[in-house]
C-alpha cells in the first residue's frame, strides 16, 4: 500500500468565467498532485488564480473542464448540494477573517459543523472540548470572540476547521489579521497539525509565511508556474 496517496489529483482543471462580452480564463490548465500530510504553500501575484484554484479545491466551485478527484472521489462535476456534503466531510477552512459567530462561545462556535454532521450535544460538546484544549484554549471555551485576542479567534476557526476531522485543512490567508508574534504563534499551531499528520494547504501572498511550508507552488496567469520542495522549512513554536 502507498505510505501516502494522494488526497487531491487535479487533472487540466480549466475555470473560465464570462464577464459582460469578455470571457476570462482563471485557470489554464492546473495538474497537480497534493499528498496525504503534504504541507503545501500556494502563492502567486494577484490574477495568477491562486482564489480560484482554492475555490475548486474547497468544492466551493466547479472547474469548467479537468478532473479533480478528493480523497478517491471525483468532485469535478457535481451539484452543489453534494459538493456541500463533500466539504463539511473533508475539508476544514481557516480564514484571514476567523468567520466566527459574534454572539456565541468558542465552543459553540466550534461545535456548529457537528450539527450538521448530526452529533448529538453530548458529542458536539465533547468533541469541541477536546478541540479547543488541542490548540490551547481550555480556559477560553466560553468566552465570545469579542473577549478573546486575535490569536485565539484564529485558533478557535482553526479548532472549528478540525472538529470534523478534515481530509485536508485549507487557510486562505490565515495569519492577514494577526500581528508578527502572533502570526509565528499560528504558524507553529500549523506546524504541530502537520506534524501529527494533518494535510495543510495554505494559499497566501506573504513569501515570509510561504517558507513554513514543506512544498511551495507558484502559480503565474492560471497555471503552475514551479513547485519547490523547502529543504529548511522555517520553525515557529504554537
Amino acid at each position: 500500500m502507498d505510505p501516502a496517496p494522494a488526497v487531491i489529483q487535479l487533472q487540466d482543471i480549466k475555470r473560465s468565467y464570462v464577464m459582460g462580452e469578455e470571457t476570462i480564463q482563471a485557470l489554464a490548465g492546473v495538474t497537480l498532485d497534493i499528498m496525504r500530510n503534504d504541507y503545501v504553500a500556494i502563492m502567486g501575484p494577484s490574477g495568477s488564480g491562486k482564489s480560484t484554484l482554492m475555490n475548486i479545491l474547497g468544492c466551493l466551485d466547479t472547474p469548467s473542464s479537468g478532473t479533480y478527484v478528493l480523497n478517491g472521489t471525483n468532485v469535478s462535476q457535481m451539484a452543489d448540494n453534494e459538493l456541500a456534503a463533500v466539504r463539511n466531510k473533508e475539508i476544514g477552512f481557516v480564514f484571514q477573517t476567523f468567520n466566527l459567530l459574534p454572539r456565541s462561545s468558542a465552543l459553540e462556535n466550534v461545535a456548529l459543523p457537528l450539527i450538521y454532521a448530526g452529533k448529538s450535544k453530548a458529542e458536539r460538546e465533547a468533541m469541541a472540548t477536546r478541540i479547543l484544549e488541542g490548540v490551547g484554549l481550555q480556559d477560553r471555551m466560553h468566552h465570545k470572540p469579542n473577549e478573546l485576542s486575535g490569536g485565539q479567534r484564529q485558533r478557535v476557526a482553526i479548532a472549528r476547521a478540525l472538529v470534523n476531522n478534515p481530509s485536508i485543512l485549507l487557510a486562505d490567508e490565515p495569519t492577514g489579521n494577526l500581528d508578527t508574534r502572533t502570526s509565528q504563534e499560528i504558524m507553529g499551531l500549523f506546524a504541530d497539525l502537520h506534524q501529527s499528520g494533518q494535510t495543510i494547504i495554505l494559499v497566501t501572498h506573504e513569501e515570509d509565511i510561504a517558507q513554513y511550508a514543506h512544498k511551495i507552488i507558484r502559480l503565474r496567469d492560471g497555471k503552475v508556474e514551479s513547485i519547490q520542495i523547502n529543504p529548511q522549512p522555517r520553525v515557529a513554536h504554537a
